[in-house]
């Protein structure tokens, strides 16, 4: 390889090292590479990155703390090699760095779940799987459990991918729907959250789902149709939380914009007109009318996945103070809410109140379906569900069933369950970004900047141009979100004041 290009910003400056690194990979010869930035947000993002290069400043990574379900793996196996004392496996266990600070009552509880599967489904049979021998010392409770183990032992769930086909009806009295041609691969779990009806965007046509057929999932066209999920754009990385900082540097410091392109000095110096440049300790919301909707845009920096989290929050406090929210989309850089009544009046920092993480944040994954399916990887990886077994394996579909019907017996008789306390802190470190979350909304309590606007700044535009991509359905259909980003460009370039 002579030459990596780079689509789109790096994410990190870790990244981008080790992604140059793959071009004349060879002793003392210097590796290239060519950026694309896709919009001006990730120009900076793209030069903050070659700064920190250049200063050898890699993004730093958080202390990992051991899951629970992957040391009960652990234990699982240590029993089918021989049997374990439970002190001398809790000693050995916490001589490695993420367990070092482990309890003996938690390792207790871990080695209880191998055992019973834990107090709510110590009465089932098949959850018993290693049983203490003459010694008191826990061993496999026989050959079959352990040849199940270890046909299923990995810490890596994998996401099962089903074929998306255009679905038809067979002839005769049963009229059974079968899959036909096929326009795309989509992961398992984007579809667990579909019911037969439900419309949304892939390859680029609106789509019904109907169902799940083996490894399929059955689609009809709904042409003319609003789309009810938005559409899948597959797993991104998040933007690290060491080169967000170095972008908000560069926004604010004057001086180093002359390193930038012009056009890109040009959009800064509009925004500085037209809104407000933030500092690098404060968080810049915008409000402003566009159609008959009104618009609420933040600059958090905290990426992708903070950003949504964030959103839904906001969106049901926003629910709550009246402003009839009615969708929202994010980027990396920025999150847009729109919704029927102007939200320029709301107190801003009652609404981004680090509280927002507790009722709000337990309310929310009350009802969401993400907190079944990181249950699922949880069960997984403990081995609480097996997924092969001798002569058979069971489908993605099969898998969620059995562990949405232990999850909902969890919920009501043992909500202090293990896997279901390692669910949620998996949620919120990797799905939630929750601890993110939480360092932003300290950062910017007193520190919000509130421009209120008549029409939509610069800095709005990579966002607002996401929403024609991903519709949602209900009133915000009826916004003018369709009009192609050129247009949107010429409205906030306009001198004149929209009518």
């Amino acid at each position: 390889v002579d030459l990596v290009i780079q689509m789109a910003a790096p994410k990190g400056s870790s990244r981008l090292v080790q992604r140059i690194g793959r071009a004349n990979h060879r002793l003392e010869e210097p590796s290239r590479a060519l950026m694309v930035p896709a919009s001006r947000f990730e120009m900076l993002e793209c030069q903050a990155a070659r700064e920190a290069v250049a200063e050898n400043a890699f993004d730093w990574e958080p202390i990992h703390v051991g899951t629970l379900d992957t040391l009960a793996q652990h234990v699982m196996g240590c029993a089918c090699s021989e049997p374990f004392s439970l002190e001398d496996l809790h000693a050995e266990v916490t001589t490695a760095g993420p367990y070092r600070a482990l309890s003996y009552e938690a390792f207790e509880e871990v080695v209880d779940l191998v055992a019973t599967g834990g107090y709510a489904l110590r009465s089932y049979d098949r959850f018993a799987r290693i049983v203490r021998d003459r010694n008191g010392r826990w061993k496999a409770r026989n050959a079959q459990v352990a040849q199940r183990h270890r046909m299923n032992v990995g810490a890596i769930v994998a996401a099962g991918t089903l074929n998306v086909r255009v679905a038809s009806r067979r002839g005769g009295a049963s009229k059974q729907l079968i899959g036909g041609r096929k326009v795309g691969e989509a992961e398992e779990w984007y579809f667990e959250q579909l019911t037969p009806g439900d419309t949304f965007i892939f390859a680029g046509q609106v789509w019904a789902f109907q169902g799940i057929s083996g490894t399929d999932a059955l689609v009809t066209h709904a042409e003319g149709k609003d789309p009810k999920i938005p559409s899948w754009g597959g797993s991104k990385f998040p933007l690290s939380t060491s080169l967000a900082s170095r972008v908000r540097d560069i926004i604010h410091d004057r001086d180093h914009w002359r390193v930038l392109p012009g056009d890109v000095q040009e959009w800064l110096e509009l925004q500085e007109t037209r809104s407000v440049i933030p500092t690098a300790d404060s968080m810049l919301v915008e409000t402003f009318p566009r159609g008959s909707r009104h618009f609420l845009v933040a600059y958090p920096f905290e990426g992708n996945l903070a950003h949504t989290t964030l959103c839904m929050l906001l969106t049901r406090r926003l629910d709550r103070m009246g402003a009839g929210p009615l969708g929202f989309v994010v980027t990396d850089y920025s999150l847009a809410i729109w919704s029927i009544r102007p939200m320029d009046r709301i107190d801003l920092n009652a609404l981004f109140e680090p509280d927002i993480l507790g009722d709000d944040l337990e309310a929310w994954l009350e009802e969401s379906f993400m907190m079944k399916r990181t249950f699922r990887n949880c069960a997984l990886i403990s081995g609480l569900i097996e997924r092969r077994q001798p002569g058979a394996e069971k489908t993605g579909r099969q898998v969620t069933f059995s562990t949405d019907l232990i999850y909902d017996v969890l919920r009501r008789h043992q909500p202090d369950h293990l896997l279901l306390r390692t669910a949620r802190a998996d949620a919120a470190a990797g799905l939630l970004d929750v601890g993110r979350l939480g360092q932003l909304l300290s950062r910017i309590q007193g520190h919000i900047r509130h421009e209120p606007l008549t029409r939509a700044s610069p800095f709005s535009v990579p966002v607002l141009v996401q929403i024609g991509r991903e519709r949602v359905s209900g009133d915000a259909a009826e916004m003018i979100l369709d009009e192609s980003a050129e247009a949107l460009i010429a409205e906030v370039l306009d001198e004149e004041a929209p009518a």
